[in-house]
């Protein structure tokens, strides 16, 4: 497809052809890609809190300590892989659809949608002489007066009106061409390259937050829902990385892999960035349940909604607050949701808990064994014992005369 458009007084738009996106890496489409990089990341930044997690590298940040994992937590770790497993699969064959969906991303049109925001920036600015005479201020004398120090200012003041910048003459009618000015390109880019994307983003993570805030509450509230569904993710006390996704298949279908599949839907991401929303998204929420409160953490200093945060409402105190995830905090603010009470005191109580739960355990076993040991002494029948012998040779003893 190719196209160009031209203006008298507006700087023509480029001609474009599209052409389909080039893949990222040459071994996978990104087909392939968006659909197991979100789960590769999950695993990854999962080992690296259970490497940290199994050689205790920072204990002084633990929320937990190693007994309460053991101590208090309802599921083995085999019952959190197995359940995790299962829902990315879902997740994996739910993106195939959506992939599937999408038409095919195409590329060789960015200049012309640049020159399309640096002509609506260029036509704004055609109501600032009406906006400085709103002022009280006469922007064509403003303009002319500076013409010669600050021409770029000038002509902006002056309505857009730039006649210095030209791009050549015309074939057919050989007027001048009109051009864009270097600031309303800078400014078009970060339009079309930073803020619209950040925005899409920013909307996408609204949304999901939105999503997961109001069916996570309703699982709480709901009886039925909580008992059939999320008090799974809730026999773990005390969560650890990889049991993020340690979930229902019913709940992890709604309340995740839905509620990210309508977030890039409804943020109008395109395919690419929207593999690195989910691929941000899976990351947090695994940082969320690392159960360290970690200062280098940069996913834990993007926003107040983090491990420590989630944490709460894991623990039977907290569990009716904190309902938020994965950002943000705002609904928790807004709906008197967030926990606001001293937890300091309740983590040294469960871990002091856990810990004499342990020393209790080890002592019954200690006593357990030693009882066996008594018990299998009492019931040994002595064995002979043998001759007493000097130089090696067995000496003989005599009993009522006899050898033996």
């Amino acid at each position: 497809m190719a196209n160009t458009t031209f203006t008298s007084d507006l700087p023509p738009l480029p001609v474009y052809e599209t052409r389909p996106m080039p893949d990222y890496l040459p071994f996978i489409s990104d087909f392939w890609l968006s659909l197991v990089a979100p789960h590769i990341a999950y695993w990854v930044v999962s080992m690296i809190f259970h490497v940290i997690d199994v050689y205790d590298l920072f204990p002084q940040y633990r929320l937990h300590t190693p007994e309460e994992i053991t101590q208090r937590n309802l599921a083995t770790r085999w019952q959190v892989f197995r359940d995790v497993i299962i829902e990315q699969v879902i997740q994996i064959a739910t993106a195939t659809v959506l992939s599937l969906t999408e038409p095919g991303q195409m590329t060789g049109m960015e200049e012309y949608d640049v020159a399309v925001w640096a002509r609506r920036i260029r036509l704004a600015q055609r109501a600032l002489p009406s906006f400085l005479g709103f002022l009280g201020l006469n922007a064509a004398t403003i303009s002319k007066n500076m013409a010669a120090s600050h021409p770029l200012l000038a002509g902006a003041l002056a309505g857009g009106h730039y006649p210095f910048l030209i791009s050549g003459l015309d074939d057919v009618t050989g007027s001048q061409i009109p051009a864009f000015a270097t600031w309303e390109l800078l400014v078009a880019k970060a339009i079309y390259w930073l803020i619209i994307p950040g925005f899409q983003f920013w909307l996408a993570c609204c949304f999901q937050d939105t999503w997961q805030y109001f069916w996570h509450r309703a699982m709480h509230v709901n009886k039925w829902m909580y008992t059939h569904w999320h008090a799974r993710h809730h026999r773990l006390y005390v969560p650890y990385a990889f049991g993020a996704l340690y979930n229902h298949p019913v709940e992890g279908f709604i309340l995740d892999t839905v509620g990210a599949a309508l977030a890039y839907k409804v943020s109008g991401l395109s395919p690419r960035m929207g593999m690195w929303y989910f691929v941000f998204s899976m990351m947090k929420t695994v940082d969320d349940h690392c159960g360290y409160k970690l200062p280098f953490d940069p996913l834990q200093r993007i926003s107040s909604n983090n491990a420590a945060y989630h944490d709460i409402h894991h623990q039977s105190w907290g569990i009716k607050t904190n309902f938020s995830q994965p950002f943000f905090t705002i609904w928790d603010r807004m709906l008197g949701t967030m926990w606001t009470g001293d937890v300091q005191q309740k983590y040294e109580r469960t871990r002091a808990t856990a810990a004499n739960k342990k020393k209790t355990l080890n002592g019954s076993a200690n006593g357990a064994v030693k009882e066996n040991g008594s018990s299998n002494k009492e019931n040994e029948t002595p064995s002979p014992s043998p001759s007493p012998s000097i130089n090696g040779k067995t000496t003989k003893r005599r009993v009522n005369g006899k050898a033996h």
